[in-house]
């Protein structure tokens, strides 16, 4: 779906070859999703980001959720228990205080920031165990990169969406 200027998605664009594969697909996912929520979400007024139609979640929340949740993903693959603060940063997600252009600057920083993030781990490091949550669920440091990119893709679909939905209700 992304495209920008006529060039393929990312994962065809031949860019990042020094970054090993799983988390190379992983950036080029979050490349995506970035394109595709600024095309999309973009020309939205700050009243429409924060419709509900049908009773779904807000195109802001969605915006505020993806690098939120990255962040909190990360931090699992990084072997930390979430802090209070974001904690507290997830309970704001569905805040109606954002403007549209404020939620795009939030979601490039956190995806800027993940992906520093995500060139730091060690391909080696891919089969290590770790812990999600309170209940602490099993997984792995690749499990954790490859969830990033689907949970953002899944979120990436929704805001579009809802984003098409709301823009056709003016």
């Amino acid at each position: 779906m992304s495209q920008t200027n006529n060039q393929p998605e990312p994962w065809l664009r031949g860019t990042m070859t020094e970054t090993p594969a799983v988390p190379r697909a992983v950036l080029h996912a979050l490349q995506a999703a970035k394109e595709d929520l600024i095309r999309h979400c973009g020309t939205l007024t700050d009243e429409q980001v924060h419709q509900h139609p049908g009773g779904v979640a807000s195109v802001a929340f969605h915006l505020r959720h993806i690098p939120g949740s990255i962040d909190r993903l990360l931090t699992y693959a990084e072997s930390h228990e979430l802090s209070d603060e974001q904690l507290q940063a997830m309970k704001t997600e569905e805040s109606p205080d954002i403007t549209v252009s404020e939620a795009l600057q939030q979601l490039s920083e956190g995806l800027k920031a993940a992906a520093e993030r995500i060139r730091r781990f060690d391909p080696a490091d891919l089969e290590q165990p770790r812990y999600v949550g309170r209940r602490r669920m099993p997984t792995t440091v690749g499990g954790l990169l490859v969830h990033v990119a689907d949970h953002t893709q899944r979120h990436v679909g929704q805001a579009i969406t809802t984003a098409r939905i709301v823009s056709e209700n003016k």
